[in-house]
C-alpha cells in the first residue's frame, strides 16, 4: 500500500499538493459548487434534483480527493473551509471549459442539461420569467431554472457567479459587465375608480396619499429617487416589499400607486389606470451578464430566448394606448456585441444606453422644456407644461 499523503490545510497549497485531478468529474464539481452557493446539503439537492443521499456521497468523494472537509457545520447550514474557497473558481472555470469542450461540434438545446440562475425582482420576474420558462423547457426539457432576488445589483453577483443573468432597471457597472435594454415602460397612476378620480393635475397627484414599494434593503423606486431629484415629494401613507403586494392595498381605498404600465396585465390588474399628469422618465429594463459569457453558445442562447420572451410579452400587452416599445434588438446572428462605453463603466451593446467615464448612466431627459431651478416654481411649470401639451 502507497504510503498516506501529507495533507496540507493551509489552502492553495493543499489544493496543489493534494488533488490528483484524474479523480474529478464534471459532475462532483458542478456538486462542489452548488453546494457551496446553495450552503446547503437539502437545497443544493433540490438545485441538482437528485437525493439528499447522492451529494452526501458526493461530498464524501470529494473529501477523499482532497483531504479537507471542504463544509462544516454552521448554526442550522454548512459554512466552506478554506481549501473549499480556494477550489471553487477552480472548479467554475473547470465547469465552463467541460462545457464548452462539449459543445465544440455545435449546441443543440434538446441535449442540454443545465440549471440557469436568473436574478430579478417581482416586476421582471411576474412580467418576464414564466414565459421565459415555458420557452425554455420546450426546447431544452433538460434545462430548470432557479431565480433569486436580485435587490440593487452589484457587480459580485455576476463576478462570483452567484447568477448567469441578471434582469433590472438599475444595471450595476463595470468594465467586466455587459448590459443590453430590453424594453421601456412608462409609469401610470394606478386607483381604484370606486373610491377616486385619477388626478387630473400635479397638485393633486401631490396633494393625494400615496401607496409605493420600498424593498428589503430600505430601497425605494427610481422613480422616488427622481421625483427626490426634482424637488417634489409625495406623501406616502404606506410601503410594501415588491410591486405584486401594492393592489391589496390600494383595493377599497381612495390612495393611489404609481407603478409601470405593464403591470395593469399581471399584478395590478382590474385596478383603473391613467396617465400620469406630469411627465415622468421611463422605466428601462436591461439584461445583464459578466463579459465572460459574451461569447457562450449556451448564454447566448439563453439571452435569445429571453429576448424572444420579451417581444413574446409585449406583444400580448393589452393595456389601452400602450407606449411599450421593444429596443436593443441584437446586432448579428450570434448575438448582442459588447462596445465599450466608457472607460470604467459597463459595456454595452450597440442600442443599449451609455455610460459616462465614471460608470454612471446619463440621466434620462423628461422634458425639452426648461424647469425652473425653485423646486416650487419647477413642479407648477411643470404641471402648466404638460397641460398644454396635452389638453383635457
Amino acid at each position: 500500500m502507497p504510503p498516506m499523503k501529507e495533507v496540507d490545510r493551509s489552502g492553495a497549497g493543499a489544493a496543489a499538493a493534494y488533488l490528483d485531478p484524474l479523480d474529478l468529474d464534471g459532475h462532483l464539481l458542478h456538486l462542489l459548487l452548488a453546494v457551496l452557493e446553495e450552503g446547503s446539503v437539502t437545497r443544493a439537492a433540490e438545485r441538482l434534483a437528485v437525493t439528499q443521499s447522492a451529494v452526501s456521497h458526493g461530498l464524501a468523494r470529494l473529501r477523499r480527493i482532497t483531504g479537507d472537509e471542504l463544509f462544516v457545520k454552521n448554526g442550522r447550514g454548512i459554512a466552506p473551509t478554506a481549501l473549499a474557497q480556494v477550489l471553487a473558481p477552480r472548479a467554475r472555470r473547470l465547469v465552463d471549459d467541460l462545457r464548452a469542450f462539449g459543445l465544440a461540434e455545435g449546441f443543440e438545446p434538446a441535449r442540454l442539461e443545465e440549471t440557469f440562475t436568473i436574478a430579478a425582482n417581482d416586476l421582471q420576474r411576474d412580467l418576464l420569467l414564466p414565459s421565459l420558462l415555458r420557452r425554455l423547457r420546450a426546447a431544452a426539457p433538460g434545462v430548470t431554472l432557479r431565480v433569486i432576488s436580485s435587490d440593487a445589483p452589484l457587480p459580485a453577483m455576476l463576478r462570483d457567479e452567484l447568477c448567469d443573468l441578471v434582469v433590472t432597471p438599475r444595471p450595476p457597472q463595470g468594465s467586466d459587465i455587459v448590459q443590453k435594454r430590453l424594453f421601456d415602460d412608462r409609469y401610470v397612476v394606478f386607483f381604484d375608480a370606486a373610491h377616486r378620480r385619477a388626478p387630473a393635475s400635479l397638485d393633486e397627484w401631490l396633494a393625494a396619499e400615496h401607496v409605493s414599494v420600498l424593498y428589503d434593503d430600505r430601497r425605494g423606486l427610481h422613480f422616488d429617487e427622481w421625483l427626490l431629484g426634482e424637488g417634489l415629494q409625495r406623501r406616502i401613507v404606506a410601503t410594501v416589499p415588491g410591486m405584486a403586494a401594492l393592489a391589496s392595498l390600494v383595493r377599497g381605498g381612495a390612495w393611489l400607486a404609481t407603478a409601470p404600465s405593464l403591470l395593469a396585465e399581471g399584478a395590478l390588474r382590474g385596478l383603473a389606470s391613467a396617465e400620469l399628469p406630469f411627465a415622468a422618465p421611463p422605466l428601462r429594463m436591461y439584461a445583464v451578464w459578466h463579459l465572460r459569457y459574451q461569447a457562450d453558445p449556451v448564454m447566448r442562447w439563453l439571452r435569445a430566448q429571453l429576448e424572444a420572451t420579451v417581444a413574446e410579452v409585449l406583444a400580448g400587452a393589452r393595456a389601452p394606448g400602450s407606449a411599450v416599445s421593444g429596443t436593443g434588438s441584437r446586432t448579428g446572428s450570434t448575438g448582442s456585441t459588447g462596445s465599450r462605453s466608457g472607460s470604467t463603466g459597463s459595456r454595452t451593446d450597440s442600442t443599449g444606453s451609455r455610460t459616462d467615464s465614471t460608470g454612471s448612466r446619463t440621466r434620462s431627459r423628461t422634458s425639452s422644456r426648461t424647469i425652473s431651478r425653485t423646486p416650487k416654481n419647477r413642479a407648477k411649470n411643470r404641471a402648466k407644461d404638460r397641460t398644454k401639451d396635452h389638453p383635457r
